[in-house]
């Protein structure tokens, strides 16, 4: 597709911070982030990045970040290069289609789940008690069910390395105080509710996700990605079937993978086979080509 971009140093522009996938570069009143083909599974950042995939997750996040800016306002300042201040434009090559300008703002320590399917750690947890993060279930639901509503399960923002927690209303709301937490708790599930309608006539079912949001000028915005195949499950419509795994557009193909070989999920990442980096993009590919369809 393109040559990958595993990191990026963009010399005389301050590095932020790297994270898991992407690198932010502190322009004064402003911040750029940059996607790069980076990608990890269960919290460990792989030796190998996946060609292209930084800037399928900046096209995808940008058309999510209009679809819902009617219900929240976003961090989103410029997505083009040519909208970016002139000390960037030397790096055009690199920042084209996988970088924003995004204002400034203090994120909240909680990762903001919307879970409409049951699967992933939400399955393992009902399997044990009937409840996800103190949430009482029906019985008798089967793996990849519909939930009768989507709910909100918060979790901590573990360091890079580290593994975020599950944790329950009340710890969230102790963490960022109760109107916040109620707040981004009914803005969380008016998100994935638009998010689920948009997706279901492409095709897409929308099993979970994440949001992150942050606080700008005593403003709640939301930041970082939105319902990209890196902070969501995207099943296909056509082949859903309740009571078991699902068929995928996401990275749930590499963790089975990683499963497959036994690997501890602790660092360091095995190298990948280029038939698993040559898949994993072809699914988030078909992710983008189904949500941006005209």
């Amino acid at each position: 597709m393109n040559t990958p971009v595993y990191e990026t140093n963009l010399k005389g522009i301050t590095l932020l911070n790297r994270g898991k996938v992407r690198d932010i570069y502190d322009l004064g009143e402003t911040l750029l982030i940059v996607a790069t083909d980076r990608i990890s599974a269960f919290d460990v950042i792989m030796p190998n990045p996946i060609p292209g995939k930084g800037r399928i997750l900046t096209e995808i996040s940008r058309f999510w970040f209009e679809k819902t800016k009617s219900i929240i306002d976003n961090h989103v300042i410029a997505t083009r290069v040519s909208d970016f201040p002139q000390i960037l434009r030397s790096y055009e090559d690199i920042l084209e289609a996988r970088s924003m300008i995004v204002r400034k703002a203090e994120p909240l320590p909680v990762e903001c789940i919307v879970r409409g399917y049951l699967s992933g750690s939400g399955w393992k947890s009902y399997k044990e008690s009937g409840t996800i993060c103190g949430i009482e279930l029906p019985a008798g639901l089967t793996e990849s069910a519909r939930l009768p509503e989507p709910i909100f399960t918060p979790s901590t923002k573990a360091e890079l390395g580290a593994h975020d927690i599950n944790i329950g209303f009340e710890k969230a709301a102790a963490l960022i105080g109760r109107d916040t937490a109620e707040k981004v708790r009914k803005t969380s599930i008016a998100l994935y509710m638009r998010g689920v309608e948009i997706a279901e006539q492409r095709g897409i079912i929308i099993a979970d996700t994440k949001f992150e949001f942050g606080l700008c000028n005593g403003e709640l915005i939301l930041i970082d990605e939105v319902l990209t195949p890196d902070s969501s499950r995207f099943w296909p419509k056509q082949t859903y079937r309740p009571g078991g795994p699902q068929k995928s557009f996401d990275k749930q193909y590499l963790r089975d993978y990683l499963l497959s070989i036994d690997w501890n999920k602790t660092p360091p990442a095995p190298e990948l086979p280029q038939e698993v980096i040559d898949n994993t993009l072809q699914k988030y590919t078909d992710a983008l080509n189904r949500l941006t369809a005209k």
